[in-house]
Order: structure tokens, then sequence, then C-alpha cells
């Protein structure tokens, strides 16, 4: 049960190897940063750099300073290692040229 003035959120973080859920109760009016703050995550993560993190909420950018919801989950997201884009483009031409050497020519005889 919600007392009066606080909400429930969540404020999520992952790893390769490991994803991180923490329930919070919190004052109604708090932003996104705050609640980040109240959660303990950056301790158990040091190595994130809330200066520099992209943040969201359900997954869509957000400000740091965005007032949250009952219910929000904050999201704090982790430089991507590749482009997906560029992964994509690097995995269709190797498809494509895969496609090109499998091709065997049949010759044809005249009987």
């Amino acid at each position: 049960m919600v007392s009066d003035n606080m909400i429930h959120v969540e404020v999520v973080y992952a790893l390769p190897d490991i994803q991180r859920i923490i329930p919070l109760e919190v004052n109604e009016g708090i932003e996104l940063v705050d609640a980040i703050k109240q959660s303990g995550i950056l301790e158990e993560f040091p190595d994130i750099d809330l200066e520099n993190a992209k943040l969201g909420i359900f997954g869509k950018l957000k400000k740091a300073n965005t007032v949250l919801r009952e219910g929000d989950r904050v999201e704090i997201y982790r430089k991507l290692i590749a482009d997906p884009k560029q992964v994509r483009k690097e995995r269709a031409a190797k498809g494509k040229e895969m496609r090109k050497g499998s091709g065997t020519i049949k010759k044809k005889t005249d009987n």
C-alpha cells in the first residue's frame, strides 16, 4: 500500500551477466536522478557514470530531472559495445558473400 505522498518505482540496471531491479517507495515529485541515488545502485555498481549515462523510463530516453509517477521503471543504460546498425550491415554482407560462394554451376549437356 502506498502512503500519502509516496509512490512506488523501480530502478533497473543490467550488465551482460547480471540484472538488478530495485523496488523503491519514494516521495511524490521525486526526480529520476534522485530515485537512482536513493536506490543504492550506484554503490552496488560503482562503474555507473551518472553524469554521462543515458537514462530512461520504460525504454524511452528521459532527462535526469524528469518527475516520476507511480509505477515508473527507471532505467540506466550502459554504452553499447558495438553499433547495432553496423553489426547488421556486416552480418548481411557476410550472408550475401556466403550465398555467392555456395552457388554451383550446372553444365548443360546435349543428348
